[in-house]
């Protein structure tokens, strides 16, 4: 594999790390949202994640090599949360209150691992600057 494939893997895994955080981001932002465009309250989105082919012609057999890629943002179907809250306008004949299925504590942790591994994807970026960079020394 040659440095600019590497680089090219830790870009795309940046990538989809950050389009994670930004839908975990809207998740957290539309906790408490009870009434949406489509009407009812806001459906938690997930990233569906897949992989790329990268071409790689400098090896001799032609591998092809995976990196990250997101497929898809879809709407999680789990039950929204119910909350007898009869004063809200948005509450039904019986006083309950549908509210989005959004889990805090699940949101924070997927936001944690994905900032962690935004930041691997940052140290092999810099691991192969480095590499680069002592190559470079070599050739002097």
């Amino acid at each position: 594999m040659n440095f600019l494939t590497s680089l090219k893997i830790s870009a795309m895994g940046m990538r989809a790390q950050r389009k994670r955080m930004d839908i975990i981001a809207s998740n957290l932002a539309n906790i408490e949202t009870t009434r949406t465009g489509k009407g009812g309250p806001y459906r938690r989105k997930i990233v569906v994640m897949g992989t790329k082919s990268i071409e790689n012609f400098d090896s001799v057999l032609d591998s092809q090599i995976q990196g990250p890629e997101i497929e898809a943002v879809v709407e999680d179907q789990s039950p929204f949360r119910k909350t007898y809250n009869p004063s809200h306008p948005d509450a039904d004949e019986n006083g309950y209150l549908l509210k989005p299925n959004i889990d805090l504590v699940v949101e924070m942790t997927s936001m944690m691992m994905a900032r962690k591994t935004y930041e691997a994807n940052i140290s092999a970026m810099k691991t192969t600057r480095t590499m680069i960079l002592k190559a470079l020394e070599i050739l002097k």
